[in-house]
């Protein structure tokens, strides 16, 4: 029912930046909040951000508070990503996932019912 589509992943350098964006479509009005995930070979999929769709509360996993910013555009269906200071331990298959209700922790991966295909940000050093 909901179709989500990243984009704006690539190589930078460590201390640079990037902005990832989601395109959501389908039946969006239903969506409680959108979040980024992110996994890293060898590594559990893991919280990165979230973002309440209707009042804009964000909440952030602690690895990346203060670097990361995570918004959203409610007319065009669309949430981003803006990463500073990007460190390689940052570098992960970001996914942009859409959870429907509140039934759990906002971190919660088994909370979000769509996802995206994933795009990859690598950070050298």
């Amino acid at each position: 029912q909901v179709q989500l589509v990243e984009s704006g992943g690539g190589l930078v350098q460590a201390g640079g930046s990037l902005r990832l964006s989601c395109a959501a479509s389908g039946r969006t009005f239903s969506l409680y909040a959108m979040g980024w995930f992110r996994q890293a070979p060898g590594k559990e999929r893991e919280f990165v951000a979230a973002i309440r769709w209707s009042e804009g509360s964000t909440y952030y996993a602690s690895s990346v508070k203060g670097r990361f910013s995570i918004s959203r555009d409610n007319a065009k269906n669309t949430v981003d990503l803006q990463m500073n200071s990007l460190e390689p331990e940052d570098t992960a298959v970001y996914y942009c996932a859409a959870r429907k209700f509140y039934l759990s922790i906002i971190s919660a991966r088994s909370g979000y019912d769509y996802w995206g295909q994933g795009t990859q940000v690598t950070v050298s050093s």
